[in-house]
């Protein structure tokens, strides 16, 4: 069992920068891969990263590649989400989710343990 607490997140204008941290509780989240998604309202939830368990790999999507950048320290069972050049268009709850496949995925059915999510809203 993992449980999963997302922080970081906040009210930021357009170009600003954020950090998000997904503090996951558990003795195996070195075995975990590890990702970040988001919903905006009215929309349905989207992927916005993963990372392996090693943190060798890493994707993200087209609409965040070059801004977003997903990390993990396996020694403070922590995974981040370095949040740059915001926009409008991010704002949303962001999730961490924590997946018992060691390789990275994207897709949500594949996460089996979520965190209860952080909002972030960025202004123009």
């Amino acid at each position: 069992q993992v449980r999963l607490v997302e922080s970081g997140g906040g009210f930021m204008q357009a170009g600003g920068s954020l950090r998000l941290s997904c503090a996951a509780s558990g003795r195996t989240f070195s075995t975990y891969s590890m990702g970040w998604f988001r919903q905006a309202p009215g929309k349905e939830r989207e992927f916005v990263a993963a990372i392996n368990w090693s943190g060798a790999n890493t994707y993200n999507p087209d609409s965040v590649k070059g801004r977003f950048t997903i990390s993990r320290d396996n020694a403070k069972n922590t995974v981040y989400l370095q949040m740059n050049s915001l926009k409008p268009e991010d704002t949303a709850v962001y999730y961490c989710a924590a997946s018992d496949r060691m390789l990275l995925t994207t897709y949500q059915y594949e996460y089996d343990y979520w965190g209860q999510g952080t909002q972030v809203t960025v202004s123009s």
